[in-house]
């Protein structure tokens, strides 16, 4: 149950952060998404007996970051924005893990 949870709120994160730096979603958006993931993930907290993937982590990462930094930071810090597109290629399939990724589930 776990694994399909990640899988498809992975695959909806990467579309709403593209979809936010193409600017064709606001922060707001963006925003609301991730709490709204976090709600969701509520229900499926008691029931994980297995480690974090990969995905798992890098997934819990982006979210962390994206909550985190305050919206400036995210538009024009250009590490900020190469670890953020390192964790969008990472979770579309291809490349590598960032480095200093320590995404932990809430």
């Amino acid at each position: 149950m776990l694994n399909p949870f990640i899988d498809s709120k992975s695959q909806q994160l990467i579309n709403y952060v593209s979809g936010y730096f193409y600017g064709r979603i606001p922060y707001s958006e963006l925003h609301i998404f991730i709490w709204d993931t976090l709600e969701e993930w509520a229900q499926y907290k008691q029931n994980y007996p297995q480690e974090c993937s990969g995905q798992e982590q890098v997934f819990w990462h982006l979210l962390h970051q994206l909550e985190y930094w305050p919206e400036p930071y995210l538009l024009y810090d250009q590490q900020l924005r190469t670890n953020i597109q390192d964790c969008l290629s990472y979770l579309k399939g291809y490349g590598l893990a960032p480095a200093n990724c320590v995404g932990i589930r809430p």
